[in-house]
């Protein structure tokens, strides 16, 4: 089976690189947000064809009743507030006629068996962090609480919708959606986690 690993920072898959090279798989940094992430994956796709693509990063969540640096599997994402603003009503933009906002994964049935115990998520992926109180509880109050907020995700199902390639997200939970507080941060253990998962995870398909 022919992978590609997609990551938005070199940091978040460093540890697995030597491993990846290891098995043949390829791996992708796009750089941080949307916009670079779509750039340098439709680039790379239009000159590469995959089996299999594998998101992977760290995310903050907005469950704070779960721990930190926890492996989550992103069922589906959506561009964040992608529409336009009606005085006080947002408009999204499947309802202005224009496209779609949120995208699911395309799965492989005989891959399921090694995600069963995979505690599942939906993201949103967002050009500003949260950080403001007034806004987190408005996106407490039209989200569940088991949603995570990155930069890059939507892009990646986007992009492998385009392609018709099942495609994959994992992310690990490195922060509460809370306002900034850089010493509640995990990033570290975060990282540790979503590259021990991901090398477990891509061995366990090589055997398949």
């Amino acid at each position: 089976m022919k992978i590609l690993v997609v990551a938005a920072t070199l940091p978040e898959i460093q540890a697995s690189c030597s491993f990846l090279e290891r098995q043949q798989v390829d791996y992708l940094i796009t750089g941080v947000g949307m916009v670079a992430t779509a750039y340098q994956l439709g680039k790379h796709l239009a000159g590469h064809s995959y089996d299999l693509i594998i998101n992977v990063g760290i995310a903050g969540i907005l469950n704070t009743a779960h721990p930190l640096t926890r492996v989550y599997r992103v069922l589906s994402d959506e561009i964040f507030q992608f529409g336009a603003e009606d005085k006080e009503h947002f408009i999204p933009i499947e309802q202005l006629g224009f496209g779609n906002s949120s995208y699911k994964e395309k799965s492989i049935d005989r891959l399921e068996a090694l995600l069963s115990e995979i505690p599942t998520a939906m993201g949103i992926t967002v050009n500003k962090v949260h950080g403001n109180s007034a806004h987190i509880a408005k996106l407490r109050e039209q989200r569940d609480s088991n949603t995570l907020e990155s930069m890059e995700g939507v892009a990646v199902f986007y992009a492998a919708n385009q392609e018709n390639t099942p495609c994959y997200q994992f992310r690990a939970s490195s922060n509460y959606i809370a306002p900034r507080d850089r010493d509640r941060w995990e990033i570290a253990g975060a990282i540790a986690q979503i590259n021990r998962f991901l090398q477990g995870f891509i061995g366990e398909i090589q055997k398949h």
